[in-house]
């Protein structure tokens, strides 16, 4: 690779693990295991100078003097690094009280899939917890900067937090997640007992009054100054426009106007209604969309018994997923996908489901977790649907090729390219069908039912934070346009609101990889292969969606003329 550029590629990815150090404990790089996330404004402005100065240099470099490898590596490098600025100076650190990718609740979600693997990162996750008090101290601090701006957090993402890290509290300090953590493999049970003993007092003393001055803050400053549910979007914010441009640019990949991306969802929902009555007549008897929406909504025979039914159900079409891919992949990741239960507290306010990638260094395998709680409110119907979106060939496909790639930056095994990596999700929830993974026809309804759901993603956020919509409008609309319980539907929407221009990433995706497909295959005829196809999109990792575009289009299947 060509000096500069590795140099280049080298920073950048050094400046991502510093910005988040807890990623890389998580990824398994170790090297900054003791260190906790540096909140402050004087932090976020030396980040943004350094992602400016990384997108700086690497548009100096001229293209045509590098590989076509080299190019996507410099290509992704601008995207993801102009992307890192632009959201940092939107100082939403300022605003950000998010229930659902919060710091409180990220970790939560996150420590227990740490892999300690010796004495070193032992001592070094006992000082880690030891400075969280402090992080959340500068995340308090941040808030009171947006107050006094007039920039402020939603009532209801404030008053979900609050619930969240009473659940916390309230919870078992010999379960804290914080303490239980997996000891290095060589520790003697005398050393696991010494190290629990540092780890509980670190609990003690700093996280757990952390996460209570947190609490204590928001409700006692924040909360009477928060925004009310008529006004939960980032238009009601000084310079919430210009925020709302740089997070879908950031999110998607490409720049589109927020009133064409409203359209977009429009025509989308448009066209899955045609769907819901072609397959509503031949599963349920009724082609109305309120019938059907009524039905796959409110009949209990569609619904889970208990936990056990759910975690059988998301096991089985893993299992179909894992025996069929061969067929239609040509490359395929070495580390498995294993299934597990979102754990608690915070589980009740948690999505459906989630992917969480393997480690680096192999000592963890990709997990699927599935909310299990409330089972009664769990469809079976869409059962499927999700697990093939998250786990095989969804996420874990996409994600664990990315981290097997050899001979490419680390960084593009990483890249947070919202609309690659989760358009690629909602790809494969179709392309399952293709794949004969779905048993039956009211499987399919899983299908319709989740993208409409995406679809209506993007009608309700550019409707919150471009239009001005209240919270009570956008949770109507999804109800009036999909079939999703009503529980879930205002648990994503609390989503959007926290994430702004995170769920158009989707959608546009989806239609991307689609489009792509279809003109691949106009262009190949004949000589077009699925299994060339699906390779040629997954094996440089994440991409800008425009970058994908070039990379498709020159594609030349093997032993084409």
């Amino acid at each position: 690779m060509k000096e500069e550029l590795a140099r280049l590629a080298d920073e950048y990815w050094e400046l991502e693990l510093e910005r988040s150090p807890t990623t890389g404990l998580f990824i398994g790089d170790y090297r900054r295991a003791d260190e906790m996330e540096d909140l402050t404004r004087a932090a976020e402005d030396e980040f943004i100078e350094r992602f400016d100065s990384v997108a700086t240099a690497a548009k100096e470099i001229d293209p045509a003097t590098l590989t076509t490898d080299e190019q996507v590596t410099r290509a992704v490098m601008m995207e993801e690094a102009n992307g890192a600025a632009t959201e940092l100076r939107s100082r939403f650190a300022e605003f950000a009280v998010d229930p659902s990718s919060g710091l409180h609740v990220e970790l939560l979600q996150l420590v227990g899939q740490i892999t300690v693997p010796n004495a070193e990162v032992a001592d070094a996750i006992v000082t880690k917890w030891s400075r969280l008090a402090t992080t959340f101290d500068q995340a308090l601090k941040r808030l009171r900067q947006g107050i006094a701006r007039d920039r402020t957090p939603p009532a209801i993402s404030v008053q979900k937090t609050m619930a969240q890290i009473d659940d916390y509290l309230a919870s078992d300090l010999a379960n804290d997640p914080f303490i239980n953590l997996t000891p290095p493999r060589d520790f003697t049970i005398d050393e696991t007992a010494a190290w629990r003993d540092r780890l509980t007092e670190q609990v003690v003393n700093s996280v757990r009054p952390g996460y209570a001055a947190y609490r204590d803050t928001l409700w006692g400053e924040v909360l009477e100054k928060s925004r009310p549910p008529e006004r939960t979007g980032l238009v009601w914010l000084p310079d919430g426009g210009e925020a709302y441009a740089g997070a879908i640019r950031r999110h998607t990949s490409l720049d589109l106007a927020p009133l064409d991306i409203h359209n977009i969802g429009l025509d989308e929902i448009t066209q899955i209604r045609g769907q819901y009555r072609e397959l509503g007549s031949r599963v349920l008897g009724t082609d109305s969309l309120t019938m059907i929406y009524q039905h796959l909504r409110n009949d209990p025979a569609l619904r889970f018994e208990n936990v056990e039914q759910i975690v059988a159900a998301a096991q089985a079409s893993m299992d179909r997923a894992r025996a069929a891919i061969p067929d239609w992949f040509g490359r395929l990741p070495q580390t498995d996908c294993v299934m597990a239960q979102i754990p608690g507290p915070g589980a009740e306010q948690a999505p459906l489901a989630f992917y969480l990638p393997p480690a680096v260094d192999g000592s963890r395998p990709g997990t699927y977790f599935i909310n299990t709680t409330e089972p009664a409110t769990r469809t079976r119907y869409e059962s499927e649907a999700l697990a093939f979106h998250e786990s095989i060939p969804g996420h874990h496909l996409q994600i664990a090729i990315a981290q097997e790639l050899g001979g490419i930056p680390e960084f593009r095994k990483h890249a947070l390219v919202t609309a690659y990596v989760e358009g690629w999700g909602l790809y494969t929830e179709r392309l399952a069908d293709e794949m004969g993974l779905y048993s039956g026809d009211l499987e399919r309804m899983g299908i319709l039912s989740f993208d409409s759901w995406r679809a209506g993603r993007v009608v309700v956020d550019t409707g919150m934070h471009a239009l001005g919509w209240s919270r009570d409008e956008a949770i109507e609309y999804l109800i009036m346009n999909s079939p999703q319980a009503p529980n879930n539907i205002e648990t994503e929407i609390d989503r959007y609101i926290g994430r702004p221009g995170q769920a158009l990433a989707y959608k546009l995706g989806q239609r991307e990889i689609f489009r792509l497909r279809d003109e691949a295959q106009r262009r190949l005829g004949a000589d077009f292969d699925i299994k060339g196809f699906h390779d040629v999109v997954l094996d440089s990792g994440p991409v800008p969606l425009p970058l994908l575009a070039e990379r498709v289009g020159a594609w030349e299947p093997e032993g084409t003329a």
